[in-house]
C-alpha cells in the first residue's frame, strides 16, 4: 500500500478542522463573550483567536488547492460572530474532503510558489506540504487551542487530538 500525498494532507488537515469545531463549540460553551474571544491571545503581538481560527482553516484549503491545482474558496476573512467561524471552518473541511485523490497525482514534484511582503518562497509539493502547509496548519491550530486554555477553557489533550485513525 502506497501512502500519497492525498492521505498526508486531506486525512490531517480533516482530522485538525474538525478539532477546530470542536474547540469553537467549547469556546461558545464556555461562557466567555465574543467581544472577549476577538481579543484573546496570549501575548500583545500575536494574532487573536479569531485570527488563528481563520489562519488554519485558509492554510489547509490553500494548501490542497495549490497541491490539485484547483482554485479553493476563498472568504473575506470577516467573521464577526463564533457563527461565521465554524462556516468558515466547515467551507474548508468540505473542499478538504472533496479533493479528488487523482488530482494529487504528481503533486510531489509541482511547484509551488508562495509570495508574502519581504518573503518569496519555491517549493516542490512534498516539502511544502511537510515543511510548510501542515507545520502552519498545527501552529494556528495549536494557538486557537493554547488561547482558550489561557482563557480558561476546559480542554484537554484529547480535544487537540481529535478522532484518531486508528488503521
Amino acid at each position: 500500500m502506497t501512502f500519497s500525498l492525498h492521505d498526508a494532507s486531506a486525512s490531517a488537515f480533516a482530522r485538525g478542522l474538525n478539532v477546530l469545531l470542536g474547540l469553537l463549540d467549547k469556546a461558545r460553551a464556555s461562557g466567555l463573550s465574543e467581544a472577549e474571544l476577538w481579543e484573546a491571545r496570549l501575548t500583545p503581538d500575536m494574532r487573536p483567536f479569531p485570527d488563528q481560527i481563520r489562519m488554519a482553516a485558509f492554510s489547509a484549503r490553500s494548501c490542497v488547492g495549490r497541491l490539485t491545482g484547483e482554485q479553493w474558496p476563498k472568504t473575506a476573512d470577516d467573521e464577526a460572530t463564533l457563527e461565521a467561524l465554524e462556516e468558515t471552518v466547515r467551507l474548508s473541511l468540505a473542499f478538504v474532503e472533496a479533493a479528488d485523490p487523482a488530482a494529487f497525482e504528481g503533486a510531489e514534484t509541482r511547484r509551488v510558489e508562495l509570495r508574502f511582503p519581504g518573503v518569496e518562497l519555491d517549493f516542490e509539493g512534498a516539502g511544502y506540504l511537510t515543511s510548510f502547509a501542515l507545520p502552519n496548519f498545527q501552529f494556528h491550530l495549536a494557538m486557537a487551542y493554547a488561547i482558550l486554555r489561557h482563557r480558561g477553557v476546559e480542554l484537554g489533550k484529547r480535544d487537540y487530538l481529535g478522532k484518531l485513525a486508528l488503521v
